[in-house]
């Protein structure tokens, strides 16, 4: 874990806002988990809950993971308002990803978006990735490189990747990649200079595991 993006680090911004995200799922997560068939869900890094909510709300049963216990905590609070059992489909897992293992072959769908690992990232992809079922989809979505040039992040290249990195990194006799794509969409928050809206490239890799 980069020591700028580590635990205390989380802590201190979730502590410091009433609410950090929107509350509304990643739409990479809309656009590629939307034909699915729910099943049992894998959220790593779930910050606030935005996307397990949505997840639980389509019927998928869904294990969220964070190690920003107050995220965790707004997010349970928050889904306890919402009824229809959405609350009884999540189970709220505090633990690092850095050094947590989820269960083998255990999940229909493992999903994370801009998890913040550098040295560690292609340990816990791989990690995440031995959690997909055979049959289920594996879903990672982060900043591609390009953003570096595009708006005001930390700069810390590491922490940025394309989907083609992270498929090269799976093996070919057990996964077919579905999308390995730099996707565009606006940046919200952002403005160019001259105030007009700037667009950002997500790195979106989707696979199925045979």
């Amino acid at each position: 874990m980069s020591e700028e993006f580590d635990q205390e680090y989380w802590e201190d911004r979730y502590r410091g806002r009433t609410a950090v995200w929107s509350g509304r799922p990643n739409s990479q997560l809309v656009a590629e988990a939307g034909d699915l068939t729910p099943g049992t869900a894998l959220d790593a890094g779930c910050g606030e809950g935005g996307d397990a909510v949505w997840l639980a709300s389509r019927g998928w049963r869904v294990t969220a993971v964070d190690f920003a216990t107050t995220a965790l905590s707004r997010a349970r609070e928050h889904v306890e308002a919402l009824g229809d059992g959405i609350a009884d489909r999540i189970d709220w897992v505090p633990a690092d990803l850095t050094a947590w293992t989820p269960a083998a072959e255990h999940f229909d769908l493992v999903s994370t978006h801009y998890v913040h690992v550098a040295a560690s990232r292609a340990a816990l992809f791989r990690r995440l990735a031995a959690a997909v079922a055979p049959g289920g989809t594996l879903l990672i979505v982060g900043h591609h490189p390009s953003d570096l040039q595009t708006v005001p992040r930390p700069f810390a290249p590491e922490l940025f990747f394309t989907a083609e990195e992270v498929a090269a990194d799976l093996d070919p006799d057990r996964w077919d990649i579905v999308v390995a794509d730099a996707r565009p969409r606006p940046a919200a928050g952002h403005e160019s200079h001259d105030g007009h809206e700037v667009t950002v490239h997500d790195a979106v890799l989707r696979a199925r595991r045979r």
